[in-house]
């Protein structure tokens, strides 16, 4: 799978090099140069998404390399904004799928433009990443927010089609990030609407285009008129596919660990004599639907890494009356409350849970348990 970035670099799906990857982080860079395309981002993303690895595994393995906080806090915040949306999605739960503080509006449809699923909106920079978007599930974060803005600031449409277009195809589709991200872009999470002109696409894509509808001074954003080129909307019938469901085999003497779509940590219960089992619920995936893309990945994961790993296609309450498990072992995450056995905490950077009504009330919090 390449990645769409101007080392034409590869996402990994062996451990050991997710891990390495990791090592190859340069913080300092990164809290400098993270909006631009060309930045020194991690590429960890997809890795963070599916439970591979924490964003406390990574914030420990950058300290101990010696860097003081002070130093690279700009890095260490935004994998604390990962923890952020996680915690507004276990305190809300499916209040997330709506407007979470305000009534997003303007609004005149609830689909997507249609310029924006076929890479037209005529923003070089924005066409051109949707293109290798599709082929990598890779978008950086600036295009994605300019993306957001286009489709719910721009075009006027609520933010939930557009968020679900995205996150089917996203190789780190994580729901609350993507879905609270469009909101807070749109005005729904945030006090103010995100909007990006012509000129800071061009200085953070290095394009010089001119004369698009985004070719405007901010203040002109006041009286903004939607475009004809975002006028024709679509809705989307999104679906995924999943794997044919194999009969399975469990040695009832033995515990039973669930892995699923956001828990893939290939060292949990390594050492754990244990039936080894990804549950892939069709209920969640018509709720939230990924690419094939990111079935393959998810798969392609678990075969690599997680020895023995077997796939049940069904609900939970199937696979628990089907093979008649008891001792079971899972990961809490807002999508798997309904499982029953023992639920494990996961790796949480900070001490820090609950609901905080913005990012920098969480983050003054977590900030005092850094040790500079």
């Amino acid at each position: 799978m390449e990645l769409s970035d101007h080392k034409n670099s590869k996402f990994p799906t062996g451990y050991a090099e997710i891990i390495r990857r990791v090592g190859d982080i340069e913080p300092v860079k990164y809290g400098s140069t993270r909006n631009y395309v060309t930045g020194h981002v991690t590429f960890l993303s997809p890795y963070i998404s599916r439970g591979i690895i924490s964003t406390k595994y990574i914030m420990n393995e950058v300290l101990n390399r010696g860097y003081n906080p002070d130093q690279i806090e700009k890095f260490i915040q935004e994998l604390a904004w990962r923890d952020y949306w996680q915690q507004i999605w276990i305190s809300k739960g499916d209040a997330i799928n709506q407007d979470l503080k305000n009534k997003q509006s303007p609004t005149e449809n609830a689909a997507i433009p249609e310029a924006i699923v076929n890479a037209k909106t005529g923003v070089v920079a924005v066409d051109q990443a949707i293109i290798e978007f599709y082929d990598t599930g890779y978008l950086h974060n600036h295009l994605r927010m300019y993306i957001a803005s286009i489709a719910c600031n721009m075009g006027r449409s609520h933010w939930k089609i557009p968020a679900k277009w995205m996150y089917y195809h996203l190789l780190d589709a994580d729901w609350a990030s993507n879905a609270l991200s469009w909101q807070w872009v749109s005005g729904a999470n945030s006090n103010k609407k995100y909007v990006a002109n012509q000129d800071n696409i061009n200085k953070y894509c290095f394009t010089n285009q001119k004369g698009t509808f985004l070719d405007i001074p901010y203040e002109g954003f006041s009286d903004f008129e939607i475009p004809d080129v975002l006028k024709e909307v679509k809705t989307l019938d999104l679906k995924t596919t999943l794997p044919k469901q194999e009969p399975i085999n469990i040695d009832k003497t033995l515990p039973t660990c669930l892995y699923n779509f956001y828990n893939l940590d290939p060292i949990w219960k390594k050492d754990v004599l244990a039936n080894r089992i990804l549950l892939l619920e069709p209920s969640q995936f018509k709720e939230y639907p990924v690419s094939q893309k990111s079935i393959d990945f998810v798969l392609e994961i678990c075969e690599r890494n997680i020895d023995n790993i077997q796939i049940y296609v069904g609900e939970f309450n199937d696979l628990i009356s089907d093979y008649e498990l008891t001792n079971i072992y899972y990961k809490e995450h807002p999508l798997s409350i309904h499982y029953q056995g023992e639920e494990e905490p996961r790796d949480w950077m900070f001490d820090v849970k609950g609901y905080y009504p913005s990012f920098f009330a969480f983050w003054k919090k977590c900030k005092k348990q850094l040790t500079y």
